[in-house]
């Protein structure tokens, strides 16, 4: 896999991790480097974790998918793709149950975030699996790229707490990115080319 793709995909995956860094830093409104570090290596650490996990399930599965695997990559990156988008829209509708009331980086609050904001991730392993890639490097690169989102996200947050708004298109994007990856591996494989 090429590492522009990766990066795609990490970047995508950070959405997430981003979008509740930045409601955080609103919510906590000052920020320590305890709290950034937490957070940032909660996320990437889970970030990092779920596509290795959704890898080793998948290649249990791969012998009986093969002759389909770009199909359920696709159809796998649509779906998180599709519920990223969902959930962008609508965050104004839940912008209270977004914004936590303690600080978010501590405790089981703290897990419980770390797995929501990776549970795509997961997904995008058992993709990667289907398709035969290599799983260390782009876990690696995804952990990274969601650590470094996070503290992106949680500063911003602290600092613009009246433009919360971009966790919203910082989602939206995300979302996108993920349909065009998605479309790019049936492109790869070929599945237009009977098209046109």
């Amino acid at each position: 896999m090429h590492l522009l793709t990766i990066l795609g995909i990490a970047v995508a995956l950070a959405m997430d991790a981003f979008a509740v860094a930045i409601a955080t830093g609103v919510s906590l409104k000052r920020v320590n480097i305890r709290q950034t570090f937490r957070l940032s290596w909660h996320f990437g650490l889970f970030q990092a974790l779920m596509p290795i996990l959704g890898w080793g399930l998948g290649t249990s599965v791969q012998s009986y998918m093969e002759a389909y695997a770009h199909w359920v990559a696709f159809v796998l990156l649509a779906l998180v793709g599709s519920n990223m988008l969902k959930e962008a829209v609508l965050a104004d509708e839940n912008e209270e149950e977004v914004k936590p009331r303690k600080d978010s980086t501590k405790g089981m609050t703290l897990v419980m975030l770390s797995l929501a904001t990776s549970i795509d991730a997961l997904a995008v392993g058992l993709s990667m699996s289907m398709l035969r890639v290599s799983i260390i490097t782009p876990a690696i690169i995804i952990g990274i790229v969601a650590g470094l989102f996070t503290i992106a996200g949680l500063h911003l947050g602290k600092r613009v707490a009246h433009l919360t708004w971009l966790s919203t298109w910082a989602e939206i994007v995300g979302g996108l990115v993920l349909w065009l990856i998605g479309l790019n591996i049936l492109r790869e494989n070929g599945v237009f080319s009977a098209l046109f």
